[in-house]
């Protein structure tokens, strides 16, 4: 069996193993090209976030310089209907292409003379919003405000020349103008009108044309529409949409404040976990995520690796929780680096919102919201790295935040690694898939398949994919400075986009 029929058969039985392909590269830089002089941590065109809005059809993405890029889909926009349902028909796996669309400033590096504070320009999160009339609606923060920005395409006329002679038509132009002018200083001087030279060309014109509108082009222009600040004492690590569409949460290192889109002189706090003294605080909050149906519910997780389900009709301030998850204390001595490492740094609701995914340093967790007893499933991502926890610390890599993704259809879930490595893991009951793939024009080329060994209990199932030395070569050998940190899922399809420093690489299955 060939690649495409296994693909098609893949996508026929959606249990089946999924074979990754290259999509498409945006920002692709050449061989030994450096993003920046002072580095990749310094450089302001690195990605920092990345998200599809909720059709697939457009994608934005975020960087260090306060940029949102957007791009649109157009393989599904160039045939028809009736032609796309046939060709869908014989050819079930249609090869994503994506093209840009337009880029705005949304922030600029502020500074905060209160607390003598710099505030950088970093996009930290973009969330879509429901689309109006054909315009496009997202907010994006940096560590402080959030904007909410409307992208529209304008039409541009264009209009015709006043005369077959462009040259000719400038120069009438300009001599009329200036004659006008002399006249009017002329008049105003003697008091009477002086003869002015107003001589047509040899051989004069023979037609004159009236401006005319010969047609129309459109340009997509973003525009502000409101600023949400001044709400936040620390640094904003997500944002979240409700389900009811006016509504969204933002949440910092102690609080989440609940806002509306056409407000944005008022928020309401409803968690705060700040303590009377700050010495007796043991924990932040890392990430907080609306479910995606209800949209009295949210969830919210914490440095201590906890994750909290809280219902906003019980109170106005929840600081009490309805389900508390986190996974059961392990017996036998703790390291120092236990709790670093069991920090939760990214959530992710699925679809339907039984299931929420979480990203600790060293595993993806699936809990299921009806079970508070432990996770459901949990995939050994970093496993293989615990032996060089000291030097990871050492060089900061142990507080690296990477993100989580879910697919669509809740099958499966993705994660970022170091040296450009994101690995997809099959969530569903029974299922072993595990693929290691390289954010390259090549994802698979380091990807050596190894067998999983799964260990099952009634309520956890540790699958132990992709962490093996096997799969990386030699552990030595990873570039911590290559961090894959942020990717996103298609919603309704088996595509990956993920971030490899200023480039954007994209897959398909």
């Amino acid at each position: 069996m060939n690649g495409d029929d296994e693909a098609v058969a893949a996508s026929a039985d959606p249990s089946l193993p999924l074979e990754w392909r290259f999509s498409q590269v945006f920002g692709e830089r050449s061989a030994g090209e450096e993003v920046h002089e002072a580095g990749v941590s310094s450089a302001v065109d690195v990605i920092s976030a990345i998200e599809f809005d909720s059709s697939g059809d457009h994608l934005a993405t975020g960087d260090r310089g306060g940029r949102v890029v957007l791009f649109e889909r157009i393989d599904a926009k160039n045939s028809s209907g009736a032609r796309r349902d046939l060709e869908e028909t014989d050819y079930p796996v249609r090869h994503p292409e994506f093209r840009y669309k337009t880029e705005f400033q949304s922030h600029d590096p502020e500074f905060d003379y209160l607390k003598s504070l710099e505030i950088e320009e970093k996009i930290n999160k973009i969330r879509w919003c429901q689309t109006a009339n054909g315009a496009l609606f997202l907010l994006s923060t940096n560590d402080k405000t959030i904007k909410f920005w409307k992208v529209q395409d304008k039409k541009i006329k264009k209009i015709c020349d006043l005369n077959s002679d462009a040259s000719r038509t400038v120069g009438n132009g300009t001599i009329a103008s200036s004659s006008n002018s002399n006249m009017t200083s002329a008049s105003l001087l003697n008091g009477g009108v002086t003869d002015v030279n107003n001589s047509l060309p040899p051989g004069g014109i023979s037609s004159l044309r009236l401006p005319v509108v010969s047609s129309y082009e459109s340009s997509p222009v973003a525009r502000c529409r409101r600023v949400y600040s001044h709400a936040h004492d620390y640094h904003i690590n997500s944002i979240s949409n409700n389900s009811d569409g006016e509504t969204f949460i933002s949440a910092d290192d102690l609080r989440i404040n609940l806002w509306n889109l056409e407000i944005s002189n008022q928020s309401f706090n409803i968690v705060d976990v700040k303590p009377a003294k700050m010495e007796d605080l043991s924990e932040v909050i890392t990430s907080a995520e609306f479910h995606p149906t209800h949209c009295n519910m949210l969830a919210y997780s914490s440095s201590k690796g906890s994750i909290r389900l809280i219902d906003l009709r019980q109170s106005a301030l929840c600081d009490s929780h309805s389900k508390l998850f986190e996974e059961p204390e392990a017996t036998g001595p703790k390291s120092f680096f236990t709790e670093i490492i069991a920090s939760v740094s990214d959530i992710k609701f699925a679809k339907e919102g039984r299931y929420l995914l979480s990203r600790d340093y060293m595993t993806l967790k699936l809990w299921d919201i009806n079970m508070d007893s432990g996770p459901v499933a949990t995939f050994q991502v970093h496993e293989y790295l615990k032996p060089k926890l000291c030097d990871l610390y050492e060089n900061d890599s142990i507080f690296d935040k990477f993100e989580c993704c879910i697919s669509g259809n809740g099958m499966r879930a993705a994660t970022g690694s170091y040296s450009n490595l994101f690995r997809v893991f099959g969530v569903s009951p029974g299922s072993n898939e595990t693929a290691t793939l390289e954010a390259s024009r090549n994802p698979t080329r380091r990807h050596v398949p190894i067998p999983s060994r799964p260990s099952r209990s009634l309520c956890n199932i540790t699958r132990r994919g992709a962490e093996s030395a096997g799969v990386d070569g030699n552990i030595s050998s990873l570039d911590y400075a290559t961090k894959l940190l942020h990717l996103a899922w298609h919603p309704s399809e088996n595509s990956i986009a993920c971030a490899a420093a200023n480039s954007l690489y994209m897959y398909y299955a």
